[in-house]
Protein backbone atom coordinates (compact mmCIF):
# COMPACT_ATOMS: atom_id res chain seq x y z
CA UNK A 1 0.00 0.00 0.00
CA UNK A 2 2.87 2.40 0.76
CA UNK A 3 4.41 1.75 -2.66
CA UNK A 4 1.06 2.36 -4.37
CA UNK A 5 0.54 5.57 -2.39
CA UNK A 6 3.99 6.84 -3.31
CA UNK A 7 3.38 5.98 -6.95
CA UNK A 8 0.09 7.87 -6.87
CA UNK A 9 1.75 10.93 -5.35
CA UNK A 10 4.44 10.75 -8.01
CA UNK A 11 1.81 10.47 -10.71
CA UNK A 12 0.10 13.61 -9.45
CA UNK A 13 3.36 15.52 -9.63
CA UNK A 14 5.14 14.04 -12.62
CA UNK A 15 4.36 16.91 -14.97
CA UNK A 16 5.82 19.61 -12.73
CA UNK A 17 9.35 20.94 -13.46
CA UNK A 18 10.69 19.69 -10.11
CA UNK A 19 9.64 16.07 -10.51
CA UNK A 20 11.68 12.92 -11.09
CA UNK A 21 14.31 13.16 -13.83
CA UNK A 22 13.76 16.86 -13.80
CA UNK A 23 15.21 16.71 -10.30
CA UNK A 24 15.62 13.26 -8.72
CA UNK A 25 17.37 11.59 -11.66
CA UNK A 26 19.62 14.53 -12.47
CA UNK A 27 20.58 15.09 -8.84
CA UNK A 28 21.40 11.41 -8.42
CA UNK A 29 23.59 11.34 -11.53
CA UNK A 30 25.37 14.44 -10.20
CA UNK A 31 25.78 12.98 -6.71
CA UNK A 32 27.27 9.74 -8.08
CA UNK A 33 29.73 11.72 -10.18
CA UNK A 34 30.71 13.93 -7.24
CA UNK A 35 31.40 10.91 -5.04
CA UNK A 36 33.59 9.34 -7.74
CA UNK A 37 35.93 12.18 -8.66
CA UNK A 38 39.11 13.03 -6.81
CA UNK A 39 39.13 15.54 -3.93
CA UNK A 40 41.01 17.96 -6.20
CA UNK A 41 38.21 17.87 -8.77
CA UNK A 42 35.57 18.28 -6.06
CA UNK A 43 37.45 21.39 -4.95
CA UNK A 44 37.48 22.69 -8.54
CA UNK A 45 33.73 22.13 -8.82
CA UNK A 46 33.08 23.92 -5.53
CA UNK A 47 35.35 26.77 -6.57
CA UNK A 48 33.48 27.31 -9.81
CA UNK A 49 30.05 27.11 -8.21
CA UNK A 50 31.03 29.84 -5.74
CA UNK A 51 30.66 32.11 -8.76
CA UNK A 52 27.16 30.92 -9.67
CA UNK A 53 25.77 34.42 -9.06
CA UNK A 54 27.46 35.42 -12.32
CA UNK A 55 24.76 33.46 -14.12
CA UNK A 56 22.24 36.08 -12.95
CA UNK A 57 19.48 33.53 -12.48
CA UNK A 58 18.44 34.02 -8.83
CA UNK A 59 15.34 31.87 -9.25
CA UNK A 60 17.55 29.07 -10.60
CA UNK A 61 20.48 28.70 -8.19
CA UNK A 62 23.52 26.52 -8.84
CA UNK A 63 25.36 26.61 -5.52
CA UNK A 64 25.90 22.84 -5.42
CA UNK A 65 26.43 20.24 -8.12
CA UNK A 66 22.92 18.93 -7.42
CA UNK A 67 21.42 22.38 -7.98
CA UNK A 68 23.58 22.81 -11.08
CA UNK A 69 22.25 19.52 -12.43
CA UNK A 70 18.71 20.93 -12.71
CA UNK A 71 19.68 24.50 -13.63
CA UNK A 72 19.29 23.89 -17.41
CA UNK A 73 15.70 22.76 -16.87
CA UNK A 74 14.95 25.57 -14.43
CA UNK A 75 16.02 28.26 -16.90
CA UNK A 76 13.40 27.07 -19.40
CA UNK A 77 10.96 29.09 -17.27
CA UNK A 78 12.93 32.28 -17.96
CA UNK A 79 11.55 32.59 -21.47
CA UNK A 80 13.51 33.74 -24.52
CA UNK A 81 16.72 34.45 -22.62
CA UNK A 82 17.78 30.81 -22.84
CA UNK A 83 15.48 29.57 -25.59
CA UNK A 84 18.50 28.81 -27.79
CA UNK A 85 19.23 25.79 -25.59
CA UNK A 86 15.82 24.11 -25.94
CA UNK A 87 16.95 21.49 -28.47
CA UNK A 88 20.14 20.69 -26.58
CA UNK A 89 18.42 18.29 -24.17
CA UNK A 90 17.74 15.40 -26.55
CA UNK A 91 18.39 13.75 -29.89
CA UNK A 92 15.54 11.93 -31.61
CA UNK A 93 17.44 9.10 -33.29
CA UNK A 94 14.95 6.63 -34.74
CA UNK A 95 15.31 3.26 -33.02
CA UNK A 96 13.94 1.45 -36.07
CA UNK A 97 16.65 2.69 -38.40
CA UNK A 98 20.44 2.22 -38.30
CA UNK A 99 22.01 4.33 -35.56
CA UNK A 100 23.03 7.73 -36.95
CA UNK A 101 23.40 10.53 -34.44
CA UNK A 102 25.07 13.02 -36.79
CA UNK A 103 22.09 13.24 -39.13
CA UNK A 104 19.89 13.91 -36.10
CA UNK A 105 22.05 16.70 -34.71
CA UNK A 106 21.66 19.72 -37.01
CA UNK A 107 24.35 22.34 -36.39
CA UNK A 108 25.28 20.74 -33.07
CA UNK A 109 21.81 21.27 -31.60
CA UNK A 110 21.53 17.96 -29.78
CA UNK A 111 22.49 16.56 -26.42
CA UNK A 112 25.64 14.63 -27.39
CA UNK A 113 27.18 17.57 -29.27
CA UNK A 114 26.45 19.87 -26.35
CA UNK A 115 28.07 17.46 -23.90
CA UNK A 116 31.27 17.65 -25.94
CA UNK A 117 31.02 21.44 -26.27
CA UNK A 118 30.44 21.95 -22.54
CA UNK A 119 33.36 19.68 -21.65
CA UNK A 120 35.70 21.71 -23.89
CA UNK A 121 34.57 25.02 -22.43
CA UNK A 122 34.91 23.71 -18.89
CA UNK A 123 38.46 22.52 -19.55
CA UNK A 124 39.65 25.79 -21.10
CA UNK A 125 40.96 28.03 -18.29
CA UNK A 126 41.01 31.01 -20.66
CA UNK A 127 37.23 30.97 -20.94
CA UNK A 128 35.54 33.55 -18.65
CA UNK A 129 34.44 32.15 -15.30
CA UNK A 130 30.75 32.81 -16.01
CA UNK A 131 30.93 30.69 -19.17
CA UNK A 132 32.73 27.89 -17.35
CA UNK A 133 30.11 27.84 -14.59
CA UNK A 134 27.40 27.61 -17.23
CA UNK A 135 29.35 24.90 -19.05
CA UNK A 136 29.60 22.91 -15.81
CA UNK A 137 25.84 23.09 -15.25
CA UNK A 138 25.09 22.14 -18.85
CA UNK A 139 27.57 19.26 -18.77
CA UNK A 140 26.17 17.77 -15.56
CA UNK A 141 22.61 18.08 -16.81
CA UNK A 142 23.12 16.86 -20.37
CA UNK A 143 24.97 13.71 -19.33
CA UNK A 144 21.92 12.93 -17.22
CA UNK A 145 19.61 13.66 -20.14
CA UNK A 146 21.55 11.38 -22.48
CA UNK A 147 21.06 8.48 -20.07
CA UNK A 148 17.29 8.87 -19.94
CA UNK A 149 16.82 6.55 -22.95
CA UNK A 150 13.98 8.51 -24.51
CA UNK A 151 16.27 11.53 -24.81
CA UNK A 152 18.53 9.36 -27.00
CA UNK A 153 16.14 7.40 -29.21
CA UNK A 154 12.51 7.28 -30.25
CA UNK A 155 10.04 6.14 -32.91
CA UNK A 156 9.15 9.54 -34.30
CA UNK A 157 6.91 10.11 -31.27
CA UNK A 158 8.75 13.02 -29.63
CA UNK A 159 10.78 10.80 -27.34
CA UNK A 160 7.77 8.75 -26.28
CA UNK A 161 5.67 11.82 -25.42
CA UNK A 162 3.06 10.69 -27.94
CA UNK A 163 3.18 7.05 -26.81
CA UNK A 164 0.22 6.73 -24.44
CA UNK A 165 0.76 4.13 -21.75
CA UNK A 166 -0.54 2.78 -18.47
CA UNK A 167 1.70 2.30 -15.45
CA UNK A 168 0.51 -0.47 -13.18
CA UNK A 169 -3.01 0.49 -12.09
CA UNK A 170 -2.64 4.08 -13.26
CA UNK A 171 -3.85 5.45 -16.56
CA UNK A 172 -4.49 9.07 -17.53
CA UNK A 173 -4.45 10.94 -20.81
CA UNK A 174 -1.23 12.68 -19.77
CA UNK A 175 0.62 9.46 -18.98
CA UNK A 176 3.01 8.32 -21.71
CA UNK A 177 6.29 6.44 -22.04
CA UNK A 178 8.37 9.58 -21.64
CA UNK A 179 6.65 10.70 -18.47
CA UNK A 180 6.94 7.18 -17.05
CA UNK A 181 10.70 6.95 -17.67
CA UNK A 182 11.15 10.58 -16.60
CA UNK A 183 8.97 10.25 -13.54
CA UNK A 184 7.26 7.24 -12.04
CA UNK A 185 9.81 4.62 -13.07
CA UNK A 186 12.76 6.91 -12.30
CA UNK A 187 11.42 7.58 -8.81
CA UNK A 188 10.89 3.90 -8.11
CA UNK A 189 14.21 2.77 -9.56
CA UNK A 190 16.33 5.34 -7.75
CA UNK A 191 14.46 4.82 -4.47
CA UNK A 192 15.01 1.06 -4.60
CA UNK A 193 17.75 -0.03 -2.22
CA UNK A 194 20.70 -0.22 -2.09
CA UNK A 195 21.46 3.42 -2.73
CA UNK A 196 23.08 4.22 -6.06
CA UNK A 197 25.11 7.07 -4.55
CA UNK A 198 28.37 5.55 -3.37
CA UNK A 199 32.04 5.25 -4.30
CA UNK A 200 32.39 2.68 -7.08
CA UNK A 201 35.43 0.47 -7.52
CA UNK A 202 37.95 1.00 -10.29
CA UNK A 203 36.65 -2.17 -11.94
CA UNK A 204 33.04 -0.94 -11.82
CA UNK A 205 34.02 2.43 -13.24
CA UNK A 206 36.08 0.87 -16.02
CA UNK A 207 33.18 -1.37 -17.01
CA UNK A 208 30.88 1.59 -17.54
CA UNK A 209 32.76 4.79 -18.34
CA UNK A 210 34.82 3.76 -21.36
CA UNK A 211 34.17 4.83 -24.93
CA UNK A 212 33.13 8.15 -26.45
CA UNK A 213 30.04 10.32 -26.14
CA UNK A 214 28.86 8.81 -29.42
CA UNK A 215 29.30 5.33 -27.93
CA UNK A 216 27.19 6.39 -24.96
CA UNK A 217 24.58 7.76 -27.34
CA UNK A 218 24.42 4.42 -29.13
CA UNK A 219 24.17 2.61 -25.79
CA UNK A 220 21.20 4.71 -24.61
CA UNK A 221 19.59 4.51 -28.05
CA UNK A 222 19.76 0.71 -27.83
CA UNK A 223 18.20 0.77 -24.36
CA UNK A 224 15.40 2.89 -25.80
CA UNK A 225 14.82 0.34 -28.55
CA UNK A 226 15.26 -2.94 -26.71
CA UNK A 227 14.12 -2.06 -23.20
CA UNK A 228 11.76 0.91 -23.41
CA UNK A 229 9.88 0.11 -26.61
CA UNK A 230 10.58 -3.61 -26.33
CA UNK A 231 8.84 -3.81 -22.96
CA UNK A 232 5.97 -1.57 -24.03
CA UNK A 233 5.28 -3.00 -27.50
CA UNK A 234 6.84 -6.47 -27.53
CA UNK A 235 8.32 -5.82 -30.96
CA UNK A 236 10.08 -2.44 -30.57
CA UNK A 237 9.49 -1.64 -34.24
CA UNK A 238 6.11 -3.32 -34.60
CA UNK A 239 2.73 -1.56 -34.67
CA UNK A 240 2.24 0.79 -31.74
CA UNK A 241 -0.87 0.00 -29.70
CA UNK A 242 -3.33 2.75 -28.95
CA UNK A 243 -2.11 2.56 -25.35
CA UNK A 244 0.84 0.48 -24.17
CA UNK A 245 0.47 -1.50 -20.95
CA UNK A 246 3.19 -1.67 -18.32
CA UNK A 247 1.85 -4.02 -15.68
CA UNK A 248 3.55 -4.71 -12.36
CA UNK A 249 5.56 -7.64 -13.75
CA UNK A 250 7.00 -5.48 -16.54
CA UNK A 251 7.71 -2.62 -14.14
CA UNK A 252 9.67 -4.93 -11.84
CA UNK A 253 11.84 -6.00 -14.79
CA UNK A 254 12.49 -2.37 -15.75
CA UNK A 255 13.77 -1.23 -12.37
CA UNK A 256 17.30 -2.61 -12.81
CA UNK A 257 17.82 -1.26 -16.37
CA UNK A 258 16.59 2.14 -15.17
CA UNK A 259 19.01 2.04 -12.23
CA UNK A 260 21.87 1.07 -14.51
CA UNK A 261 21.23 4.10 -16.72
CA UNK A 262 21.59 6.40 -13.71
CA UNK A 263 24.82 4.71 -12.61
CA UNK A 264 26.29 4.84 -16.11
CA UNK A 265 25.40 8.51 -16.32
CA UNK A 266 27.06 9.26 -12.99
CA UNK A 267 30.28 7.38 -13.68
CA UNK A 268 30.61 8.72 -17.22
CA UNK A 269 30.05 12.24 -15.93
CA UNK A 270 32.75 11.64 -13.32
CA UNK A 271 35.17 10.74 -16.11
CA UNK A 272 34.38 13.89 -18.06
CA UNK A 273 34.79 16.04 -14.95
CA UNK A 274 38.17 14.46 -14.24
CA UNK A 275 39.29 15.09 -17.81
CA UNK A 276 38.14 18.71 -17.73
CA UNK A 277 39.17 19.70 -14.20
CA UNK A 278 41.71 17.12 -13.04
Amino acid sequence: MIRKLLALLALIGFATPAAAYWEYGHETVAAIAYRNVTPAVRAEIAGLLKHQALLETPTCPARTIEQASVWPDCIKELGPRFSYAYNWHYQNVNVCKPFDVKSNCPDGNCVSAQIERAAKLLKDRKVPVRERVMALAFLVHFVGDLHQPLHAGDRGDLGGNRAKSTYGIYSTERLNLHSIWDGLLAERAISTQPSLVRVYSAQERAAMNGGSVEDWSRDSWQVARDVVYGSAYGDPCGPAPQRATLDEAKIEKLIEPARQQVVKGGLRLARLLEEALG
